[in-house]
């Protein structure tokens, strides 16, 4: 199948006129950013990994009251338990000391939202699509998702993560490049370092392999990377840092400021926010996670509770947010959502219909 005809079947099929989704990027995608996406063509999104039943029901409400177009809610599905509790310990006292140079701590947050309640919460509101950045949906909720006309997004970041979403019932795959920012969709947290594929060389890969479409994801800020993806084999792009300096986006000064003129080389893998392998631009909270003597974060979630209860206290010099960045953070633009959707399809076309 060509460029043309993958794309204007991934389209159709779900209500697009340009075939550009936003990143469901959590902390980072209110319903405004969302609602700018979709009516410009695209999909929308909310990354709603933290958020209560009741936080999904409102994010939904106020979408819907400013368009009826396509939109993702996006999870992460549960690690399952394994890592040894002494090492965890042992790991979450490091990690506590550490911090202590960052200011005093505050109380503790609230336990996460229950998954299977979330997952009620989804299921309720009736999304364009449920989509997955680590794991895959369990084989009852893909029957329940299917039952309810809603589509299955599954992250994949190697062939084999894409092979065990489309055997498991996806029905697109993200395919996530290194260049991403924020985290990594890697099934297995430890082994993240370890798969770190480009996403010129993961698409081709992945395209000779999978029979359902492809979205490709990580690095893609203009007309070019879109015009790239789609010629390798992605039926859509998905879209991150490129949309955080929108202003509909509203992410801080702090971080809008760390993304301008970001250089590629620049931006970090980390564990430093969440415990879990993400790109972020290098804030002297980041770097100084990887000064000789500094300990390994500890797992997740406990670094992203440990960070937040720092957060909640007297903080002094930690990111007061996440400052995720992807390798294209340079061509992020202090424009609006809409209109750097429009440009990027525009401009990619011009390049398809060149070649």
């Amino acid at each position: 199948m060509g460029v043309r005809d993958r794309v204007t079947a991934f389209c159709d099929r779900y209500q697009l006129r340009l075939p550009v989704v936003q990143a469901p990027m959590a902390g980072a995608c209110p319903p405004e950013l969302a609602i700018a996406v979709a009516e410009a063509g695209g999909m929308g999104a909310a990354g709603v990994v933290l958020d209560s039943p009741a936080a999904i029901a409102d994010w939904v409400a106020r979408f819907r009251a400013g368009s009826s177009g396509p939109f993702q809610l996006n999870v992460w599905v549960p690690d399952e338990a394994g890592a040894d509790p002494a090492e965890l310990e042992r790991g979450t006292a490091a990690a506590r000391g550490f911090l202590d140079r960052f200011g005093a701590p505050g109380e503790p947050g609230p336990p996460p939202p229950d998954f299977d309640r979330q997952g009620a919460a989804r299921l309720d509101a009736a999304p364009t699509v449920a989509s997955t950045v680590v794991g895959l949906f369990p084989p009852e909720y893909v029957k329940q998702l299917a039952d309810a006309g809603i589509a299955w997004f599954a992250c994949a970041t190697t062939l084999d993560e894409a092979l065990a979403a489309q055997r498991a019932g996806a029905d697109a795959i993200v395919a996530q490049g290194l260049e991403a920012g924020g985290h990594r969709g890697t099934f297995d947290p430890d082994a993240a370092e370890g798969t770190s594929v480009g996403l010129f060389a993961l698409l081709p890969r992945l395209a000779d392999h999978i029979q359902v479409p492809i979205i490709a994801a990580g690095g893609i800020a203009d007309g070019r990377g879109v015009a790239a993806a789609l010629a390798l084999g992605a039926s859509a792009v998905q879209v991150g840092t490129a949309l955080l300096r929108a202003p509909e986006a509203g992410i801080s000064k702090d971080w809008s400021a760390s993304l301008d003129g970001l250089a590629p080389e620049a931006t970090r893998t980390t564990r430093a926010y969440s415990g879990r392998l993400g790109r972020a631009a290098p804030t002297p909270y980041v770097t100084a996670w990887s000064e000789p003597g500094a300990p390994t974060p500890a797992r997740y979630p406990v670094q992203r509770q440990l960070v937040g209860q720092w957060r909640r206290g007297t903080p002094d010099g930690l990111d007061r947010v996440n400052h995720w960045a992807g390798q294209s953070a340079a061509l992020a633009r202090e424009e609006p959502a809409g209109e750097v959707v429009a440009r990027m399809w525009r401009d990619a076309s011009a390049l398809l219909a060149a070649g």
